[in-house]
């Protein structure tokens, strides 16, 4: 090859030529062979977006005049029209919101299955939350079935535990499952305080434990972007613990074994600094320099006024769906869009219902527009 060629220096510049070639290729293909599997996936999802309800049909929604024309209204929207059919209309959103779970768990690429994975134990645990809530209000059989949603691996379990007496019957029901240990220990708690906190605090910190675990076995770039979110909704959880905590005359020790130190801001130290303060105000005074501040200075003044720590949580929440909408701009072909996906159908859904409580209540529309999510 080296005679046809004609001269070994050019036979020898060639070879070296073609192997720097094939290293660039090599280099290049790596990313490029890790964002294949996301082009599907992506695509599925970018359509999925594109049916969200949009500002001019949430007010169309805010205008009807009854909970049954809201129920009419959403048999038009595909995706809710099989649940309204089959279940009162709050569930039947909360059953679609579980679908997409499901739905995004079943086509995501394998470097974040098993997160996606941790994501679906969301409706065992919203399930075991209400029924301890259930039975800790004395709710009679039909309102505890009307609470349950019809998903998650433990569904026929809980279900079978509707007609149990109370809450210690409720723990003592689920021995054996993953959840078992941690509601034997919150129940001692619960038996001293008289209070749900503890199970709460416990459920919340064993799915958010799950999820941070399985980020951390993502090797792809992928991580950053979960850890971003997961990480904030950590910060967020956190704080609202320490805010009940605050409301309910808690100590740290009370609360630190369900805080989790994982956020993306707020270290361990931190928390237990905010636990010092003295009031909510100055839990939000603490917080000065961090992203959460402004966001709970600005919510503080109605606090106030309503006294119910709902109004931080809300204010919250809207921070997480911004956030959402800001990873519709990011890398396409990664977890990104399907990240914002679920966060923009959460903002749907938490609009969906604010509207269908408030249509039960007899709210005036506007009202209701002011309760809504932008």
């Amino acid at each position: 090859m080296a005679e046809a060629i004609g001269d070994p220096i050019i036979f020898y510049l060639f070879i070296g030529i073609a192997v720097a070639g094939t290293v660039a290729m090599i280099i290049t293909f790596r990313p490029v062979s890790t964002m294949i599997p996301y082009a599907y996936p992506v695509a599925r999802v970018r359509a999925r977006i594109g049916r969200l309800i949009t500002p001019r049909q949430l007010d169309e929604i805010t205008e009807l005049k009854n909970i049954e024309d809201m129920r009419n209204y959403l048999r038009g929207i595909p995706d809710y029209s099989k649940y309204v059919e089959r279940y009162p209309i709050e569930k039947a959103i909360d059953v679609h919101l579980a679908e997409v779970y499901e739905f995004a768990a079943k086509i995501v690429p394998e470097d974040v299955k098993e997160v996606f994975k941790a994501l679906l134990k969301r409706w065992d645990i919203e399930n075991i939350k209400s029924l301890l809530i259930a039975k800790d209000a004395g709710l009679e059989v039909e309102e505890i079935v009307d609470m349950l949603i019809p998903v998650g691996e433990l569904f026929d379990e809980l279900e079978k535990l509707v007609e149990v007496e109370n809450v210690e019957e409720v723990v003592y029901g689920l021995e054996g499952t993953e959840y078992s240990d941690i509601l034997e220990d919150a129940l001692t708690a619960y038996k001293e305080k008289g209070i749900l906190l503890p199970f709460e605090a416990a459920l919340d910190n064993y799915y958010l434990r799950n999820i941070i675990k399985a980020i951390k076995s993502v090797k792809t770039k992928n991580r950053e972007i979960l850890e971003h979110y997961f990480g904030s909704y950590v910060d967020i959880s956190n704080i609202m613990l320490v805010l009940r905590a605050k409301v309910d005359k808690l100590k740290y020790e009370d609360i630190e074994p369900y805080l989790l130190p994982a956020g993306r801001q707020i270290s361990e130290w931190k928390l237990r600094d905010l636990m010092e303060a003295e009031n909510i105000r100055e839990v939000i005074a603490s917080l000065r320099g961090f992203d959460y501040e402004p966001i709970l200075s600005d919510a503080l003044p109605k606090y106030e006024k309503t006294k119910s720590i709902s109004v931080f949580e809300e204010a919250l929440e809207n921070y997480l769906y911004k956030m959402g909408r800001k990873f519709l701009t990011r890398e396409s072909l990664t977890v990104a869009p399907i990240l914002a996906y679920l966060i923009l159908k959460e903002k749907e859904i938490k609009n969906l219902k604010i509207i269908a409580r408030a249509k039960r209540e007899g709210i005036p529309e506007s009202r209701i527009k002011k309760m809504l999510i932008n």
